[in-house]
């Protein structure tokens, strides 16, 4: 079972603006966004989409409009190249994992499953995430969960898997939910959802795949393209929030005397959507979600 979309309706109104044009979904999954979108198009139009997860093949829409292509979105412009596409009308990007990953229980990814310590995205790639857990050393393992799960007390967790795995090694996501044990009970669901995501995104990189799928957005979007963005917690939305202000990640860009800057986006809205209370009833996994939209300058 594959997520419902998130934000829908919001999403492909904002990026679908020609009937004619070429569109991008960056996050196939379940087709839900893919869908919507062929629909607003034309006999003209075309919809590329990425999935990098063996299982979204399954959902591949028989379309002559769509095609599906089984790489991750940061292969996103030598990707299009193959087909002879260089630039495009709109890239959209739910960030979310979806619930058919979380709902596989032999895939790690779920706080509320025993399964081997995996979270791979990409189920062919050797990096899981047991190899992170046995083999990063103490301060890698501390930095992976202040920085990506914002857990104030990562030095601590680092040093006790790795003193734990001195004499076993920690093979599923219950050995190392153990470790923990001696957390009180009302922070233990909300500190496995932190652990759980500074791994995941260390074993499928990804904030550094946002960071190269954001840069060559801008480089194949036509002039007056549009950029719509889901993002699912603060680490990522700070990425694309700055990027569609100045087309940079980090430190300041550069000024005219009056202390203008050129902009790479145009903000649809100033202020990320979120979703409506009745569609966080219907679909939990919406709560988090923040959608950005920029229009290429």
């Amino acid at each position: 079972m594959y997520h419902n979309p998130v934000l829908l309706k919001q999403s492909v109104d904002d990026l679908v603006t020609n009937p004619d044009g070429i569109y991008v979904d960056c996050t196939f999954g379940g087709g839900g966004h893919s869908r919507e979108i062929v629909s607003r198009l034309s006999e003209n139009g075309k919809l590329f989409a990425f999935d990098q997860d063996l299982d979204a093949l399954e959902n591949k829409l028989d379309d002559p409009k769509f095609t599906l292509i089984n790489q991750n979105f940061r292969f996103l412009e030598n990707s299009l190249l193959m087909y002879g596409v260089s630039q495009v009308d709109g890239i959209l990007a739910d960030l979310g994992v979806s619930s058919h990953q979380f709902d596989e229980a032999d895939r790690g990814f779920s706080t509320r499953s025993n399964a081997p310590l995996d979270m791979r995205m990409n189920v062919m790639q050797s990096l899981d995430a047991k190899k992170v857990i046995n083999e990063y050393d103490e301060e890698a393992l501390a930095d992976i969960f202040y920085y990506y799960g914002e857990l104030r007390e990562a030095r601590k967790l680092a040093r006790d898997i790795v003193h734990h795995r001195k004499t076993k090694t920690i093979e599923t996501t219950e050995d190392l939910k153990k470790l923990f044990s001696y957390l009180p009970p009302h922070k233990v669901n909300k500190f496995y959802a932190q652990l759980f995501q500074a791994i995941r995104i260390e074993v499928n990189q990804e904030l550094e795949v946002l960071k190269e799928m954001l840069v060559q957005s801008y480089n194949i979007l036509k002039p007056g393209g549009r950029l719509v963005v889901i993002s699912y917690h603060s680490l990522e939305d700070r990425l694309v929030k700055r990027f569609l202000k100045n087309g940079m990640f980090e430190g300041e860009p550069e000024r005219d005397i009056y202390g203008n800057y050129k902009k790479a986006f145009e903000l649809v809205k100033s202020k990320a959507i979120i979703p409506d209370n009745k569609e966080i009833e219907e679909n939990s996994r919406a709560r988090s979600a923040k959608m950005r939209t920029g229009i290429k300058v």
